[in-house]
């Protein structure tokens, strides 16, 4: 399965956009994401081992977090995984 990593997490694969990993869940597909690139589970899952609030997958065009099986959700070859990260910040406007 193919997984488009957003920018701000390419420093820890290396610089590649896209990896590829074996899994037939989209939990193990991110379980063997993150035995490949080590540095890449702190931003992903909480000590606890969640996935982070502010980290968004699309298991192709669907959001994991609404779909029943969530990351226990089955996963083929041809599949492809999008994390995109939330992003926040900016300035409030005082006239």
């Amino acid at each position: 399965m193919n997984i488009h990593i957003p920018t701000p997490l390419r420093a820890y694969t290396g610089g590649l956009e896209t990896v590829s990993v074996a899994g037939t869940t989209v939990g193990s597909v991110f379980q063997q994401l993150t035995v490949q690139y080590p540095e890449l589970k702190p931003h992903l899952f909480t000590p606890e081992g969640k996935l982070r609030s502010f980290v968004n997958v699309y298991l192709n065009d669907d959001d994991i977090r609404y779909l029943p099986n969530k990351e226990e959700t089955a996963a083929t070859d041809t599949d492809e995984l999008t994390i995109i990260p939330s992003i926040a910040g900016g300035t409030s406007c005082r006239l």
